[in-house]
This record gives C-alpha cells, sequence and structure tokens, in this order.
C-alpha cells in the first residue's frame, strides 16, 4: 500500500483541481490510500473530494508570495500523514511541497498544466514562483509531470529541468460525459427553447486565458447569419452580475440569445446538449472541456493553443486565437452540416477519448508513476 499525500494551491474549480478529483474517484483504493492537503481554501472541489472518502485539510495560507512559515505548517501535516510520496499540483504547491517534502526525505513529484506563460496571462507572484521553481527543478522533485506535450515545451523554454520530466495527460470518464438526447431536450426545457434550437457553448471559469471576449464576438458574426442559434455560457464569474461580460454581450446586441449560467454541478447534462463547443483560449494545456465535450459526442471548434489541435484531431475544427470571425466561421460549418453528418464527427471525437484518454488508463499510469517513486526513494 503507497500512501500519496496530494498538495494543491487551492480547490475552488479550475483544471487541475477537477483532475485531481476525478484521478482521485479511480485509483485503486487496494493499492493506494491518497489524501489531499489544499495550501489555501477547501473549495467547491475540496468537498466533493472529501465526499468520496479521502481526507483533506485546507492550510488557509496566504496566496502571495511562499514564506518559510508555510513550508514549516505543511511539513508539519506532511509529518502527519507519513507520506510515501508527495504529488505537487501547480507552482505554489509545487515550490512549497517540494520543500517540505524534500526536507522530511520523501519523494516530490511536480506538475506543469499550462502552456502560456506570458506576462500577460499570469500574476507576479505566479511568475516569480515559477521562475524559482524552474531553478530547483534538477533538485527538488523526483518527476515532474506534464500534462501536455506543450506545458512540457513551454517549462523547458524557461529553465525547467527536462530530464525529470513525463507527460501524462487529462483523462476523462465516460461514464458521466456521454451522448444524451434526453439531456438535449430537458436542457433546452430549462431554457425555454424548442427542441430543434441550436446550442453553441463554452465551458469556462471568467479568465483572461479563456477569452471570453472573443467567444462573444463571434457570437455576434454567429447570429447575423444564424439569429436562430443560442448560446450557453458557463462557469465561475459566467453571469450577469459580472459587469464587464455583461456589457461585452449587450455591446454585441445578442442578450436574448444568450444564457449565462454560472458555475454548475451538472456539466455532464449541458455538455451532453450541445450542437457545438467551443474553446476560445488564448493558453492551454490540456483541455478539460474539450476532452468532456468530446466524451458526450459533442463536435468541438477549438483554438490552437497548448494540445489542443491535436486533441481534436479530425473530428472537429481549430483556428488561431484572438481570431473571433475564423471562430465564428468554424462554428458555423459545424452547424450547417446535416445532422446525422455532425453526429459521425461526434462520435469519431468520443472513440479518440476513448482509446487515448480514458480516466482508468490515466489513473493506472499515475499509480504506476507513484510505485516507480517510491520504490527507487525507499
Amino acid at each position: 500500500m503507497i500512501k500519496v499525500m496530494h498538495v494543491i494551491t487551492g480547490l475552488s474549480t479550475g483544471g487541475a483541481e477537477m483532475m485531481l478529483a476525478r484521478l482521485l474517484s479511480s485509483v485503486d483504493r487496494n493499492s493506494v490510500t491518497p489524501s489531499v492537503v489544499s495550501l489555501t481554501n477547501m473549495g467547491e472541489v475540496g468537498a466533493s473530494i472529501e465526499a468520496g472518502g479521502v481526507p483533506v485539510q485546507a492550510l488557509g495560507i496566504s496566496r502571495r508570495m511562499p514564506s518559510l512559515n508555510a513550508v514549516y505548517r505543511l511539513r508539519s501535516t506532511m509529518r502527519e500523514f507519513d507520506p510515501d510520496v508527495v504529488q505537487c499540483w501547480m507552482y505554489h504547491a509545487d515550490l512549497l511541497g517540494g520543500i517540505a517534502a524534500r526536507s522530511l526525505r520523501v519523494p516530490a513529484i511536480w506538475s506543469l498544466r499550462q502552456s502560456n506563460l506570458s506576462r500577460e496571462a499570469n500574476s507576479m507572484p505566479t511568475l516569480l514562483t515559477m521562475q524559482l521553481c524552474a531553478r530547483l527543478s534538477s533538485r527538488v522533485p523526483a518527476r515532474i509531470v506534464c500534462g501536455s506535450e506543450a506545458a512540457r515545451r513551454a517549462h523547458l523554454g524557461i529553465g525547467y529541468s527536462g530530464e525529470r520530466m513525463v507527460v501524462i495527460p487529462n483523462g476523462f470518464d465516460l461514464s458521466r460525459f456521454r451522448p444524451s438526447d434526453d439531456d438535449r431536450v430537458s436542457v433546452r426545457e430549462e431554457l425555454g427553447l424548442a427542441p430543434e434550437t441550436p446550442i453553441v457553448g463554452l465551458v469556462a471559469r471568467f479568465d483572461p486565458q479563456k477569452d471570453h471576449r472573443s467567444f462573444v464576438e463571434a457570437a455576434r458574426r454567429i447570429h447575423r447569419v444564424r439569429a436562430d442559434v443560442h448560446f450557453l455560457l458557463c462557469g465561475s464569474l459566467v453571469t450577469r452580475d459580472n459587469a464587464v461580460l455583461a456589457r461585452w454581450v449587450d455591446e454585441a446586441g445578442i442578450a436574448p440569445v444568450v444564457h449565462l449560467l454560472g458555475r454548475r454541478e451538472d456539466l455532464p447534462r449541458l455538455t451532453a446538449a450541445l450542437d457545438v463547443a467551443v474553446s476560445s483560449s488564448i493558453g492551454e494545456g490540456f483541455s478539460n472541456t474539450i476532452g468532456e465535450a468530446m466524451a458526450s459526442g459533442v463536435p468541438c471548434v477549438v483554438t490552437d493553443v497548448g494540445d489542443s489541435a491535436a486533441i481534436v484531431g479530425g473530428s472537429g475544427a481549430v483556428v488561431g486565437p484572438r481570431d473571433p470571425e475564423a471562430l465564428a466561421d468554424a462554428s458555423l460549418r459545424l452547424l450547417d452540416m446535416a445532422p446525422g453528418e455532425r453526429a459521425r464527427l461526434g462520435l469519431a471525437g468520443r472513440t479518440s477519448i476513448e482509446e487515448h484518454f480514458s480516466l482508468g488508463a490515466i489513473a493506472r499510469t499515475y499509480e504506476a508513476l507513484w510505485s516507480e517513486v517510491a520504490t527507487c526513494a525507499g
């Protein structure tokens, strides 16, 4: 039995947080005993993980630059759990978790997930932590898990050690995300739409990297050609209370056909209801929402960032980032397909996820890595 402590910066809804939750739901509890420590908050994801039987602690550490006190508190928590391996998620957790684990002679594994490392897309504390991690990457972690090839290349470019890197992509639960005619009907009923109404969706928290503005502009262009199309957006801060997003929608003149649903717990249902799923991001590693849409049999239009183009392959469309016109044109091409043709495209996407990115296979890969690292350390 291997004891694995997962250290993560926070447990609000986000890509790394959701991947951790999915991974913990699929690991073999007969061979792995997991626990989770959040440096900051418990969040929605923490409560979900705890409900699944995994102990979770939130340390309430400030999100400012890491401190020696934070390392001491984390070190004390590690000593209580006495892990065989510490799996870290996100930069601040990599740094603090790595240092605390090394001080206890416990092997640590870092996690790198994003590919846009620019000043525009990251806060100054994150950039400084990233740079410090790069300097320590050849000494502190036993392994470095990259969530995508794009993340691996980006971090190599700023000085991370490549010798310890391994790429493990996200995994998806095909029993939760699957095609569903019932969900298509029920979501349209919820929104007050006719059963045949086409829906284009964007599932993403409101964040500069997700580029909601380009999506809204693309929606305006689509609306001029296809007034029957509606647009479903959900994620943290994606509501009418978000003054910036609401203003963009109003200025585009598309408020009557835009549905801002905020953070939702029924993402499999909402995703299965879409005709086209869009990722307008300017920075991604391995997008969760693209994989979930493909698993749901929904064709995708994605920007060519991170590994998005490679994930979609021939089952969707790829356009350049920050190009609303191209985003709109690609979405219209999919919308104008015959329903059977679009369904075949969606099925090809689901088959690709099943063959390459099933959650069970990814969980076994992590388990093998933990076992290898623990054995080497022992």
